[in-house]
């Protein structure tokens, strides 16, 4: 198909840009180095309408175009243009960048380059400043594709490792899928666990730079380092030190929990590495975030996952409970019946005359809404003390968004209360509230006030969303770092503590 596209200046692409040769070519997609009339060097990208056309190609192709156009940094390749090819050789579309003079690490292993440990700790650190900038995006930008071969590197001198780039957005990622079709994108080696299942999310791109920094290491494939329990190995390297080790454990855990949950507190670890002394510390750290995912053995929330949906199911009173809630309503509510008794009964009197004049006299319309206020006064009443009494909270997740509903008996309908609604795009960050919090009283003198540990949903600019105030009984402090670690997981949002 090569032989198709123009090569000379007299038959130029979109007329303006002569190819000078082909970089890579990979299924329908081409990736060629040009020259435009401005004489700069250019790279364009092509997907070609030929036999090995996939739909979802295109898909990748047209968001990779626009991923480019909205991104300005100085280690990613610049989008310029995006046409359509249409002639009776070649139809498809083309996606124009600027080109960058510089071998890829993957060059550079193979040519023989040996990289050092203060050289890896600073492409490390370089590449996870290109990440926090992509995942900091709204919505995040998830390369997926994270390899020695898509780093390009130029520049080095003395004990500067030198300009770093990231480049092929081919199979970059811009939203979260729950459901539907899952397309597996990325490379054998440098992919993580759960890109197999066609789903990635920022943490997926530490664990392919972590893989990346290990080849760079071992100059071994990360196929060549997996042990048989399908785990890497790599402990055996003479030249690294423990606590880079460490971090690069962390990099790489197969489970997404375990691993650095974002680009910035891995920069952090890696910036602060003394702090990171022994493996077994590594170790506590492990299990310290293991146990925030784990049930507490005493909670009876019920929590179900699948891929498309997130449901918690928050327990009812119990039969202890409601009696010891009607044993304390009744006697505050005696004393009061018993103190405004002469007022109620006065209050009573006065509807009950009204109700037989207008029966007497036939008005239909007192009649009517003396009816309908006793009605709706009982209903209200009736209602908010079944939903009291034997209400169930339920939080449901799912790609669009966020519902709290109230059930009875299973049954929403007899509630008689409107679910709240948040949309899934507006959640920027969960927040473990704090269990306290200080309040400055008159005469200056700061207090400590206790408050139930909570689970609080921030909702762009609109508000928050207090998870406490929707359920019967708050939650304890266990149950609260467990499910705001499995909140944040799915909905793919940062978490954090006050």
């Amino acid at each position: 198909m090569l032989e198709k596209l123009p090569r000379d200046a007299s038959d130029m692409l979109h007329n303006r840009y002569t190819i000078i040769r082909k970089i890579a070519q990979n299924g329908a997609r081409r990736t060629l180095l040009a020259q435009e009339l401005q004489n700069e060097l250019v790279v364009i990208k092509i997907l070609l309408f030929n036999e090995e056309f996939r739909w979802e190609d295109l898909k990748l192709f047209e968001r990779e175009a626009e991923t480019l156009k909205n991104l300005d940094y100085p280690a990613i390749p610049k989008y310029l243009d995006y046409f359509e090819l249409d002639t009776e050789e070649l139809k498809g579309f083309a996606l124009v960048q600027t080109y960058i003079e510089a071998k890829s690490l993957q060059e550079y292993v193979e040519a023989g380059r040996n990289f050092s440990e203060h050289e890896i700790i600073q492409l490390g650190k370089l590449l996870l400043e290109i990440l926090d900038y992509l995942h900091s995006r709204q919505p995040a930008v998830i390369h997926r594709d994270i390899k020695p071969s898509n780093i390009l590197l130029k520049n080095s001198s003395g004990n500067s490792v030198g300009d770093i780039y990231l480049v092929d957005f081919g199979s970059v990622q811009t939203t979260i899928k729950s459901h539907g079709t899952r397309t597996v994108v990325g490379t054998y080696g440098y992919m993580p666990p759960e890109q197999f299942g066609g789903r990635a999310f920022p943490a997926s791109d530490l664990y392919s730079l972590g893989m990346t920094l290990i080849y760079l290491a071992t100059l071994k494939h990360p196929s060549e380092l997996l042990d048989d329990d399908l785990n890497i190995q790599f402990d055996q390297i003479s030249h690294l030190s423990i606590e880079l080790k460490t971090w690069l454990s962390l990099m790489i855990q197969p489970s997404l929990n375990r691993r650095f949950n974002s680009a910035k507190t891995a920069l952090e670890a890696i910036n602060n590495l003394s702090d990171i002394k022994l493996k077994n510390e590594y170790n506590l750290f492990n299990q310290k975030n293991y146990s925030q995912l784990c049930k507490p053995s005493y909670s009876k929330i019920k929590l179900i996952r699948t891929n498309e949906k997130l449901e918690i199911r928050f327990p009812a009173k119990t039969r202890w409970q409601i009696i010891s809630n009607i044993c304390y309503a009744f006697f505050p509510t005696l004393v009061i019946s018993f103190v405004g008794f002469f007022f109620l009964q006065t209050f009573i009197n006065l509807i009950i005359d009204i109700f037989l004049n207008a029966l007497i006299s036939g008005d239909i319309i007192t009649l009517s809404i003396i009816t309908l206020l006793s009605v709706s006064l009982t209903t209200y009443i009736m209602i908010n003390l079944i939903i009291h009494l034997f209400g169930q909270t339920i939080l449901t997740l799912d790609e669009k968004q966020i519902v709290i509903a109230k059930e009875v008996n299973g049954s929403r309908t007899l509630t008689g209360s409107q679910p709240k609604i948040i949309a899934r795009e507006h959640i920027w960050k969960i927040v473990a509230s704090a269990e306290q919090y200080k309040l400055i009283n008159l005469r200056n003198m700061v207090e400590k006030m206790q408050k139930s540990p909570s689970i609080i949903f921030w909702e762009a600019t609109f508000g928050q969303h207090d998870l406490n105030t929707y359920l019967h009984q708050p939650l304890k402090l266990e149950e609260r770092d467990w499910l705001a670690q499995q909140i944040s997981n799915f909905l793919d949002v940062p978490l954090f503590k006050e």
